[in-house]
């Protein structure tokens, strides 16, 4: 049973089966959903608050990651050219609210994602080390952040 005083793990929702990817699936990853099963969780998808469509293009860093987005020296592109930094970083803003609310002490967000990425992001068409605008956000809430390859019982 679920504790009132557990703390409050935010999952990315696309990890949980839910379809809300750039490209309109799910990464859904068994060994998260098990995890997650007996505990409190909340489902949560920055690019889906931003109020980008679903499905859409890719979108990747020009150069940094998610903390050099946030101090206004780098930008997000779509695959098309298209700057969708405002939306990424709005995301990231309503998806904080939500940790927030829910009191969040933890999260397991989607790797590589350029608003969850934990440990690397896509920069120009290639992974480097760095992290997502969200995920930014919630280290510097003191929020735990793990990956969904971290997740092992």
């Amino acid at each position: 049973m679920k504790e009132k005083d557990e703390p409050v793990i935010l999952v990315s929702a696309c990890l949980l089966g839910v379809a809300c990817r750039y490209n309109g699936t799910s990464k859904k990853y068994d060994r998260v959903v098990e995890y997650v099963k007996d505990k409190r969780f909340v489902p949560v998808c920055p690019e889906s608050l931003s109020g980008l469509p679903v499905p859409r293009l890719p979108a990747e860093f020009d150069h940094g990651d998610g903390t050099t987005l946030r101090s206004g020296k780098n930008r997000l592109f779509m695959r098309d050219g298209k700057d969708v930094t405002r939306p990424f970083l709005k995301g990231a803003s309503e998806a904080m609210k939500v940790a927030r609310l829910v009191g969040a002490t933890h999260a397991i967000l989607k790797d590589r994602s350029p608003s969850c990425g934990v440990y690397e992001v896509y920069n120009r068409g290639k992974i480097v080390e760095g992290v997502g605008c969200f995920t930014c956000l919630l280290l510097l809430d003191g929020v735990a952040v793990s990956s969904e390859k971290e997740i092992v019982f």
